[in-house]
């Protein structure tokens, strides 16, 4: 009588290649743990921020503190460290109130008129044909794509008293008119660029120029995640444009406004190039905002750096706080909802 053996079911397969599995299996992994890839792909990056804007902002905060000169440029020597006598000084001089004052109502203006401007803009290209939609988006980003600089001088040129579009086109309007408008008819050498004012006002114009054409692209990009479902039912029930655009179009894309309005605050703050341009350097004090600032105070002769650091710090202070503010609200209407 003979027995057949089966395998042990409770053993498992004891085969030669159900072995070498196990112990490949139990062979340890090479390479990074899964848990460290993230931080590994993100560390490039990270080192590269911190080369390119940490350290440079840690370097400025430093040199807040310190009473840095064209001695110690020169001779390579540890700046005396005065604390915060830097802060102290600039909050006791009305320069900078009035620096700070210019700053903050030209950003309203500038980042108000950019925003409705690009949003109009924005709408009209969505609903104009392709060809002409095209034709109007590279004008738009032709206009963005000039250098600040050469906005500055374009817009010096256009403004110049002697041979400045602005007063030969004004000079152009019907006597009548031109007083009923502006109280003046003759625009012959007006100087618009020696008051404050003026410099402003024309600086708006040229910030808005160049700046509404990325709203306007941004806007429409939202525009286009929008199903067009929502405006069919809309126009169905009868509602008009600005009822639709107020319902539909700002809610869906007030996280796009919402990033564009931090941005373009972000901006207008630390306008500096096209200022500089208009105003014809730092003789203009009253035409200062806080870049201007800054840059006289660490510049002139002599050049006080350390003061020039202290208000960018000031202003990176000021532009964290409205940034943090704005977001926070955000945050909040999205969590009520």
């Amino acid at each position: 009588m003979t027995i057949k053996t089966s395998p042990d079911t409770r053993g498992g397969d004891q085969s030669p290649a159900s072995g070498r599995r196990r112990k490949q299996e139990r062979r340890p992994r090479k390479g990074l743990p899964a848990w460290f890839v993230p931080y590994a792909l993100l560390l490039p990056g990270l080192v590269i921020i911190a080369g390119l804007l940490l350290y440079p902002l840690f370097q400025m905060i430093v040199m807040s503190t310190q009473k840095v000169g064209l001695r110690e440029i020169r001779r390579g020597t540890t700046p005396e460290s005065v604390g915060l006598g830097n802060y102290e000084a600039i909050l006791d001089n009305d320069l900078f109130w009035s620096a700070l004052r210019n700053t903050v109502i030209f950003a309203l203006f500038a980042v108000t008129l950019t925003l409705v401007a690009g949003t109009l803009v924005g709408l009209l290209i969505q609903r104009l044909g392709k060809k002409m939609s095209k034709l109007v988006i590279i004008g738009c980003m032709a206009a963005w794509a000039v250098p600040p600089v050469a906005v500055g001088v374009i817009w010096r040129w256009l403004a110049d008293a002697d041979a400045g579009i602005i007063n030969w086109f004004l000079n152009l309007l019907p006597d009548g008119l031109s007083q009923a408008l502006f109280g003046r008819s003759d625009w012959t050498a007006v100087p618009w660029l020696n008051d404050t004012l003026s410099i402003y006002t024309i600086l708006t114009i040229a910030v808005v120029w160049q700046s509404f054409p990325f709203i306007a692209v941004s806007v429409l990009a939202g525009l286009k995640s929008i199903p067009s479902e929502l405006y069919e039912a809309a126009k169905v029930d009868g509602s008009t444009g600005f009822r639709t655009f107020r319902k539909i179009t700002f809610p869906l894309l007030k996280p796009v406004f919402a990033v564009l309005l931090v941005l373009s605050v972000i901006w207008d703050f630390k306008v500096f190039n096209q200022l500089f341009i208009l105003a014809g350097g730092t003789t203009n004090r009253d035409a200062f905002n806080l870049s201007m600032y800054a840059y006289s105070e660490a510049f002139r002769s002599p050049p006080k750096m350390g003061s020039g650091a202290a208000i960018a710090v000031l202003l990176t202070l000021i532009l964290l706080v409205v940034t943090f503010v704005y977001v926070r609200q955000i945050i909040k209407q999205e969590d009520i909802r």
